[in-house]
């Protein structure tokens, strides 16, 4: 077999808002494991269809902080995600008080950022959508 994609591991400051941001894209609680030694918790979140392990977020919380962590995580790149509907998604991101940093000005990609500054792709399932207003005449916000 080779190679097989496992996950990718951020880190979070604050376990329950990373998670809950999680959740607004759509994903769930796959698995979670605690280490008294280690001081620290792992959550495994996935898409609801995806959750044979394959397309896990793997969250890293160290109970005793993580001095560590960058103002800036983007040196790892971003996580993608396929959503049905962009302008949905990005609405009800932005409802929920996220930035939208790339609105999705073409009806295909947007970039977000969780609460520990990882940067999200979102792109359109499917062809892109029309233009829309507010989205298609928004400026883009900080970095992504």
């Amino acid at each position: 077999m080779g190679i097989e994609y496992l996950h990718t591991m951020v880190r979070a400051k604050d376990l329950e808002k990373t998670m809950a941001f999680f959740e607004m894209l759509g994903l769930k609680e796959r698995q979670r494991k605690e280490s008294e030694g280690g001081r620290f918790t792992l959550v495994f979140m996935c898409p609801p269809d995806q959750d044979d392990g394959r397309a896990d977020v793997e969250i890293t919380y160290n109970w005793d902080g993580d001095d560590k962590l960058p103002d800036d995580s983007r040196h790892f790149g971003h996580l993608a995600y396929r959503v049905d509907d962009i302008y949905d998604m990005c609405a009800k991101l932005r409802d929920a008080g996220v930035t939208i940093n790339r609105p999705p000005r073409d009806g295909h990609m947007a970039f977000v950022r969780s609460p520990d500054n990882i940067s999200i792709e979102l792109l359109q399932r499917g062809d892109a959508k029309e233009p829309q207003e507010p989205w298609a005449s928004m400026e883009n916000t900080g970095h992504w």
